[in-house]
């Protein structure tokens, strides 16, 4: 008994010193063709709005593609991932780097059954409601990106998957 146990510590231990070197960024297995933006989200038109300047950088290192969206009442933010990165990352933290205050919320469900991640964001007095997700093209969905990486890594899914982040003012 105690050699079985000292076998798996060492199992483990070496598991565990192998894990760093797996690639940050997993390849996809075919490549991938683009075939533009959505003209409407949710059942709204939907106007594309330009980036800044820091997520045009940011867009440039990104393995896929970056866009901004409204329509007139939420800010949509779409990205269209072709391979498992590390570079996707949950929009909580982005809105930490913009000095929001994040509160997480219940998941939701909206009306075509999809399934969303919550927090609430608050700066200077403006508060806004956020959503996001992440699905390919198999119809799968996850609303948490270490959830969809571990899943990219496993070749649980393959590319290209569309991640989709929704702010709205709460009132």
């Amino acid at each position: 008994m105690r050699m079985t146990r000292r076998a798996a510590f060492f199992v483990l231990c070496a598991i565990a010193a192998w894990l760093p070197t797996i690639e940050d960024d997993v390849r996809p297995q075919a490549p991938q063709h683009f075939a533009g933006w959505p003209a409407e989200w949710e059942g709204e038109p939907i106007a594309e709005v330009p980036l800044t300047a820091r997520e045009h950088q940011f867009n440039g290192n990104f393995p896929g593609r970056i866009a901004k969206f409204t329509d007139g009442r939420r800010e949509i933010i779409l990205r269209w991932v072709t391979q498992g990165t590390r570079q996707l990352h949950g929009s909580a933290d982005c809105f930490r780097g913009m000095g929001y205050t994040v509160e997480p919320q219940p998941a939701v469900r909206v009306g075509n059954g999809a399934t969303w991640s919550c927090f609430t964001a608050e700066r200077e007095g403006r508060k806004l409601l956020v959503r996001e997700r992440i699905t390919d093209t198999g119809g799968r969905e996850w609303t948490d990106v270490s959830a969809w990486y571990w899943a990219v890594v496993m070749r649980r899914t393959t590319g290209p998957w569309m991640a989709a982040t929704i702010a709205e003012r709460v009132r």
